[in-house]
């Protein structure tokens, strides 16, 4: 999550057809195709020239369950029509390029064409743009019959983080399903589960469905990195954001080791404590043809490859033993269910590293479930040198960090990295915000860490864990630790619920996709969690 930037007044966006990465006019394609591919589905949809399958240029599918009885307005049956094609959806979502390099995406064609698909279905959608151009929110609003029960926010981000296309065996903005995979980035974060949901929500509204409370569905921009995130567009535009409770990203739905049977079944009630660290090594700057012992390169390097293996203290929680539990009861491997079980019940710190040890080896989601017990520290960024005949003075690498609430102190960690660098001249630097101090910093680390996870006594929380049984009886349902992080900051620093749900059922494989190469979704886990959406907010119809 990006840090909460000072409230100002945003500037007008420029005008959609002045955005240098817009969509030119393909050859060979007329207007109404060339409409269709930039964000016209819906208005065409609403004509009655469309149909969900148009979303993707595919075979009309027969109709999906939700369709609008005949007669119904052209609204209803333009919002019965997306709803019924979830891939659809994703596919055009996909083809948006989102890509946020750190200071925010391009998400307005995104916005427009969603917006869109909104106005079609007769849901009234707004378009919020920020000082940056071309960079906006949208959020969209399902009236409800009750003016007392505070609304039900949907959070949804359109940004992606960039992709190495040469890596990719597809086209990562394609959509291209392959064996049963849809592809593309943003298939799992989060475009996928924006899809299942909206598709879910436009399906009551082709019914004609009611609620008994307010829907607001914000889709938001600068999730994964910017200055005009959620934080910003609160402190904005609370009175548009003002809720009951949040389901945004979070909580995994894990298989057996087939890989596809529903396994464990969890919504995220609170996230790690995000925190980045700055290693710093200096040397003597010269020319390359007369290398110094000292170098800078090669001290970092060593320090880090001493370091990177290093995994800290296993730390349970009431949030994760409960986790925990449940997977071992979910599980068919016996074998993995009895080192949890050892795990949890270990009477010394000792004994549960070496059951946590085991657990993670015989894990299908071995990384997951590591990042679940312990602080995680993640090398990603590393740089030093300018020009190939000199010698640099300074190398740095950045540390990105996550720990667990009411577990192992940010501090703590920061500290014992100190402590195992100590005497080989790297410098470890917190890195706070602008403008304060490392003091200030580790405090309101600290208050992040002590923060309470989500209430459990709230309707949204009863509809997933409802919806769960549902949707994929033989699995076990739990609340859960989101291992990353999310746009709930402005909601839960208000003392409003937040959960979290990626909508499909994963393997690891998809998972290790993500920000990664070749993301990719199962399609039918896809339709299963679009159902399993309808039914969350079939809770909420009145």
């Amino acid at each position: 999550m990006t840090p909460p930037t000072p409230a100002s007044t945003p500037s007008p966006d420029p005008s959609p057809t002045a955005d240098p990465s817009s969509t030119p006019v393909p050859t060979g394609l007329d207007r109404r195709a060339f409409v269709t591919r930039v964000g016209g589905v819906a208005a065409l949809t609403a004509a009655g020239v469309g149909s969900a399958s148009f979303l993707r240029g595919s075979t009309p599918a027969s109709a999906a369950p939700g369709s609008a009885p005949a007669g119904a307005p052209a609204s209803a049956r333009a919002a019965a029509a997306a709803g019924g094609d979830p891939l659809g959806m994703l596919q055009k979502m996909i083809s948006f390029d989102t890509q946020n390099f750190g200071k925010g995406g391009k998400t307005r064609a995104h916005a427009e064409w969603l917006k869109g698909v909104w106005d079609a279905a007769g849901v009234p959608a707004e378009i919020i743009p920020t000082p940056q151009p071309y960079n906006v929110h949208l959020i969209a609003r399902i009236k409800g019959t009750s003016s007392t029960a505070k609304p039900l926010l949907l959070l949804g981000h359109s940004d992606v983080v960039p992709v190495e296309q040469e890596n990719w065996s597809v086209d990562p903005f394609a959509g291209t399903v392959k064996q049963g995979e849809v592809y593309g980035r943003g298939a799992l974060d989060m475009k996928g589960a924006n899809a299942a949901s909206i598709s879910a929500l436009l399906r009551h509204v082709g019914e004609g469905a009611t609620f008994d409370r307010d829907i607001i569905v914000l889709t938001d921009c600068d999730e994964e990195a910017g200055e005009y995130g959620s934080g910003w567009l609160a402190k904005n535009h609370w009175d548009k954001l003002d809720a009951g409770m949040v389901l945004t990203e979070g909580g995994w739905f894990i298989a057996q080791s087939d890989k596809t049977t529903p396994m464990l079944i969890s919504v995220t009630r609170q996230d790690k404590v995000y925190f980045n660290l700055d290693l710093y090594a200096d040397g003597t700057a010269t020319h390359s043809s007369k290398p110094i012992p000292d170098s800078a390169i090669v001290s970092l390097s060593r320090a880090v490859a001493d370091i990177g293996d290093h995994l800290a203290p296993v730390h349970l929680t009431p949030v994760t033993r409960e986790y925990f539990a449940a997977l071992a009861e979910a599980t068919d491997d016996r074998r993995f269910a009895r080192a949890i079980r050892l795990m949890l019940k270990a009477p010394s710190q000792a004994s549960r590293e070496r059951a946590a040890a085991l657990v993670v080896k015989l894990s299908d989601y071995p990384y997951l479930h590591s990042a679940l017990l312990r602080t995680t520290s993640a090398y990603v960024i590393e740089d030093a040198g300018y020009k190939e005949n000199v010698i640099p003075s300074e190398a740095h690498v950045r540390v990105n960090c996550r720990g667990i609430p009411g577990g192992q102190k940010p501090r703590d960690f920061i500290a014992d990295l100190r402590r195992r660098l100590r005497g080989r001249d790297i410098e470890v630097k917190v890195a706070a915000p602008e403008g304060v101090s490392e003091a200030d910093y580790l405090d309101t680390l600290d208050k992040t860490w002590a923060g309470k996870p989500a209430d459990l006594d709230t309707p949204l929380y009863k509809a997933i864990q409802q919806s769960s049984v549902q949707t994929y009886p033989g699995a076990r349902f739990t609340p859960a630790l989101f291992e990353a992080g999310t746009s709930l900051g402005p909601w839960r620093a208000k003392g409003i619920p937040g959960y979290g749900v990626y909508p499909y059922v994963i393997s690891n494989e998809q998972l290790i996709g993500m920000h990664g190469n070749d993301e990719r979704i199962f399609v039918e886990a896809l339709e299963k969690g679009t159902e399993f959406m309808y039914r969350v907010f079939s809770r909420f119809r009145s």
